[in-house]
């Protein structure tokens, strides 16, 4: 092409209307002033002689009109300026809130003039709502974790525990200290949830990022009571979160749990479920679901319905809040199994990063790790089996019904449909985890390879041992013993474990959608974050945990917390121990 040939630009067609509009224009300058409008002059003198109709077709006019200022650089003229009532530092917090917050990976400029104050939508408080046994406890305690796990500092406070500890404690709190007519006992309640929402706040103010008050919370009383006083700390949220429950063996289950909760421990377990269940009658007969007065006010609200089968959210807004309701929207207890790739020739030389492939030690595990699974797999059918025959048993027991019996093939066949159900075998995209995951058969595992699993990138330190590296880049090694957490690889590429908690962010969510149990063949640094967020490490423990080669971890969440097992495989006896 000739150097001297240029890109032309297209013409601007006018349009019939611009050319009548410019003309209208042209014609109220005539009229009405010698000079352009200047944003620098003051409307008041510029048009003083305007009369009333005059100056209502200007206002309508301008809105059309573009103006600009002959000196862009000027200070700004008086009539533009604000009041002196105007707070102009509640405006520019109004500008700065938050938004989209990521720790670690996006950080946010704060204006000179909010050094030294609060950010609004800084903080989110989020207020539970629901009958009793309705899932709420296990949807704060995997909201925290899942929030932490993020690095957003998040707390429980939960009003039961407060009533426990609290001087009314030594009052039998059975059904009727729940009736809504014990007008002294409601106002002891109410009372008990307000100074727990105090520590709460002041618990946001004092460092932390997202609160949660636990509670029923289940009348619109309580709930303008909590909102007044939240809406008294413009840097806080607020989030209802209501947990519905319409399914009647799903209450039944709930119901059991309760009885070995801190308020029936010990009870006889007819009587206790007796009076647990005119408890939550009696919420039943005050129960004032979410609805048209938070619409109304503009309160942020989500519903879970049976755990996550059915959400409506209304007015979500920010970022922590839309994180929030992603997640709860993907829940289910399966099994979950986790370990590191089988030994890879890199491994034997202790180098890190790189892309080596196994030893003839790490292949050797690779096979054993499938046969286990298969196993594991079996005995967990059976396990679930005997399970349910014993809630089975328990509701009977409690009823006072007798038992049925069930027949013995009957049993079988729920095993083996239970130990032939799909079955997920994740591994990351780098040679000596896909071939760890080689041994599993196609046909009867579900295989995929995900680069998101990749293990954490060292940048410019791929390929080095730990001794190589302490060596020639003596200040980088120090960095990372001072500060794993944060502490991102020089080089192209190089992340922190920070960056690989966000990379990892989308698993986490896809790990609670599924419904099947699975297997993640990955790397130490993943594992690490994944046990991290699985077993609810803290920050600082997470980056340091041991996970050593040839181990396997097994998940198992269950309603009150998590159940660990851990098999180490001994390759003397080419088998799986637990210890």
């Amino acid at each position: 092409m000739s150097t001297d040939r240029r890109r032309k630009t297209l013409p601007v067609v006018k349009t019939e209307n611009d050319i009548i509009e410019e003309v209208e224009q042209s014609r109220w300058q005539e009229e009405f002033t010698d000079e352009p409008f200047s944003l620098t002059a003051d409307p008041s003198a510029q048009y003083e002689d305007l009369t009333h109709e005059d100056s209502n077709e200007f206002a309508s006019s301008s809105q059309n009109s573009q103006y600009s200022s002959s000196r862009p650089n000027s200070p700004q003229p008086h009539w533009l300026q604000l009041s002196a009532d105007v707070d102009e530092t509640f405006l520019l917090r109004t500008r700065h809130s938050l938004g989209l917050d990521v720790p670690g990976a996006v950080h946010t400029i704060v204006p000179h003039k909010l050094r030294n104050e609060r950010q609004l939508d800084s903080k989110l408080a989020i207020v539970m709502v629901g009958l009793p046994a309705r899932g709420k406890s296990y949807l704060v305690k995997k909201l925290r974790r899942y929030l932490n796990w993020l690095q957003y500092e998040t707390k429980i406070f939960n009003v039961g525990n407060t009533r426990r500890e609290h001087e009314t404690s030594q009052t039998e709190q059975n059904a009727k200290f729940f009736d809504p007519d014990n007008a002294s006992m409601k106002q002891v309640r109410d009372e008990l949830a307000m100074e727990v929402l105090e520590n709460l706040v002041e618990w946001l103010k004092n460092g932390g990022r997202v609160a949660i008050h636990d509670a029923t919370n289940s009348t619109l009383s309580r709930r303008k009571l909590l909102i007044d006083r939240l809406n008294m700390e413009p840097e806080i949220k607020v989030l209802m979160l209501e947990s519905v429950c319409t399914d009647k063996n799903m209450l039944e289950r709930n119901f059991l749990l309760k009885l070995s909760g801190p308020d029936y421990r010990g009870k006889d377990p007819a009587r206790a479920l007796a009076d647990f269940r005119s408890r939550v009658a009696n919420y039943e007969k005050a129960y004032e679901p979410i609805g048209d007065w938070e619409e109304d006010h503009d309160i942020q609200y989500c519903k879970l319905i049976n755990v996550g089968k059915k959400v409506i959210a209304y007015n979500i807004s920010g970022y922590l809040p839309g994180q929030c309701i992603f997640y709860l929207m993907n829940f289910n207890l399966r099994q979950i199994f986790l370990t590191r790739h089988g030994e890879s020739t890199d491994n034997v030389l202790g180098r890190i990063g790189g892309d080596a492939p196994l030893s003839p030690r790490g292949k050797k595990f690779a096979k054993a790790l499938a046969r286990f699974i298969k196993q594991q797999r079996l005995a967990f059918a059976l396990e679930m089996v005997e399970s349910k025959k014993r809630e089975d048993w328990r509701a009977h027991k409690a009823n006072k019904s007798p038992m049925p019996s069930t027949p013995q093939e009957e049993v079988r066949a729920k095993v083996r449909a239970a130990s032939n159900s799909q079955f997920t075998v994740w591994t990351s995209m780098l040679k000596r985890s896909t071939e760890t995951g080689a041994a599993f058969d196609p046909d009867e595992y579900d295989v995929k390879h995900i680069r998101f699993l990749n293990e954490i990138n060292s940048g410019c330190c791929e390929g080095l041992t730990y001794e190589d590296i302490q060596k020639a880049y003596p200040e980088e090694f120090h960095a990372r013993q001072a500060n794993k957490l944060y502490y991102r690889y020089p080089g192209m590429g190089g992340e922190s474990y920070i960056d690989v908690i966000h990379r990892l962010q989308s698993m986490i969510i896809e790990l609670e959608r599924m419904t099947q149990s699975c297997l993640i063949i990955t790397h130490r640094v993943i594992m690490r974050i994944l046990l991290g967020y699985l077993l609810d490490w803290t920050q600082t423990e997470m980056p340091h945990m041991m996970v050593p080669i040839h181990t396997v971890y097994e998940i198992r969440p269950k309603p009150y917390g998590t159940e660990l097992k851990k098999w180490q495989y001994i390759e003397e006896t080419d088998r799986f121990e637990e210890f």
